[in-house]
């Protein structure tokens, strides 16, 4: 749960779902993946909030339109310290690059929490935006997605940017 109040909500329909954005004033809070065709509503509480959601939304089109490699949006991500150690870290994987959990454990000073890892890759609230897609098992394998239909998502995801995976 966010300490920052959801002031606006908007939404864009892609190849993969849904992807509703909620965001305060000044940061983006959430940005989900669902099932197209779901009832959403879009709404703003201030000027400010609604051109940040539009922004969001531009900018996963131009991803989406493969004009767009890396975000440039302000974030408000509620979690743990290790949680954000972990999305940080995660921030800083490229386009079509990518990661294991292992990695980045190692990366963020604790080489034995994969596990871990996984689980705060998977509480991601900003998938894409964040892009927790580029995190693979040992061997390139993937583990899970919890983003959209899940698995299908990640692959899709990772055909796009044209990251090896091993099914």
């Amino acid at each position: 749960m966010t300490t920052s109040a959801i002031r606006a909500r908007d939404f864009l329909e892609t190849q993969i779902g849904t992807v509703v954005v909620e965001v305060s004033d000044v940061a983006i809070l959430n940005a989900e993946i669902i099932p197209n065709n779901a009832e959403i509503a879009a709404f703003a509480e201030s000027e400010s909030a609604e051109v940040l959601a539009s922004t969001a939304v531009v900018q996963l089109g131009e991803y989406f339109a493969g004009a767009r490699t890396e975000f440039d949006l302000p974030t408000d991500l509620i979690g743990t310290s290790f949680q954000k150690a972990v999305w940080k870290e995660i921030s800083d994987i490229g386009f079509g690059e990518q990661l294991t959990y292992g990695e980045i454990a190692a990366r963020i000073g604790n080489p034995v929490a994969s596990r871990a890892v996984g689980a705060a890759v998977g509480a991601n609230p900003v998938p894409i935006i964040v892009p927790c897609h580029r995190v693979m098992g040992a061997s390139k394998k993937i583990t899970g997605y919890s983003g959209g239909e899940g698995i299908p998502t990640k692959k899709w995801l990772l055909n796009f940017e044209r990251i090896e995976y091993v099914d």
